[in-house]
């Protein structure tokens, strides 16, 4: 079955920069689907924590989990 991303991120169209710009990043590692739910996730925990979520703190906290589970896939290996 394939991926879909997530509705969340792609309703709101500051984020689709952001998700297009990390799927460029990540094209060796991370499916756009991934990516997608990692900035829904970055988001959702930027609003939990700070009580905003700009584009620009979504994508360094996406960022960093995209990282780490890049670097988890590769322990893996």
């Amino acid at each position: 079955m394939p991926e879909t991303t997530s509705s969340s991120t792609i309703a709101d169209p500051r984020f689709s920069p952001v998700v297009e710009r990390l799927t460029s990043e990540f094209a060796a590692v991370h499916h756009e689907a991934t990516v997608a739910r990692c900035v829904d996730a970055a988001r959702h925990g930027a609003l939990e924590v700070t009580g905003r979520a700009t584009p620009d703190l979504v994508e360094r906290i996406a960022r960093q989990h995209l990282q780490v589970l890049a670097m988890a896939f590769a322990e893996r290996r």
